[in-house]
């Protein structure tokens, strides 16, 4: 099973990236939650987001609410990070990950991450003027 995420890019600041993450070879990959992480320079990798792929109930970190909007299309195994009004300190490589879990918002916001078991391999994501 693999995750492959794509979409990342250089933005000015205020505009809006949609990353992708692709999941192919997993069994019933609806009893997974799709994470999506990121890690900027010097500092410790973050939840952002997650999305569990059968009810599609999701998780958003406060630090990018109201910006950041998470879905999928079961259709094609695919999660979306829709990223508007990013900033500069948004700058990072982004990753998505996969995992068995609870699929309300809180047990998907305390699931550490690793717990996770699949990682993509990240796709950079810098905001600047």
């Amino acid at each position: 099973a693999q995750l492959v995420e794509s979409g990342g890019g250089a933005v000015q600041p205020g505009g809006s990236l949609r990353l992708s993450c692709v999941a192919s070879g997993f069994t019933d990959l609806d009893k997974y939650n799709i994470g999506w992480f990121r890690q900027a320079p010097g500092k410790e990798r973050e939840g952002v987001s997650c999305i569990a792929m059968d009810k599609g109930t999701t998780y958003v970190a406060d630090s990018v609410k109201g910006r950041f909007t998470i879905s999928r299309d079961v259709t094609k195994n695919t999660v979306y990070l829709q990223m508007d009004s990013l900033k500069p300190e948004d700058t990072a490589v982004y990753y998505c990950a996969a995992v068995v879990g609870w699929t309300t918002p809180q047990a998907m916001e305390d699931m550490p991450e690793y717990e996770y078991d699949y990682w993509g391999q990240g796709t950079q994501v810098t905001v600047s003027s």
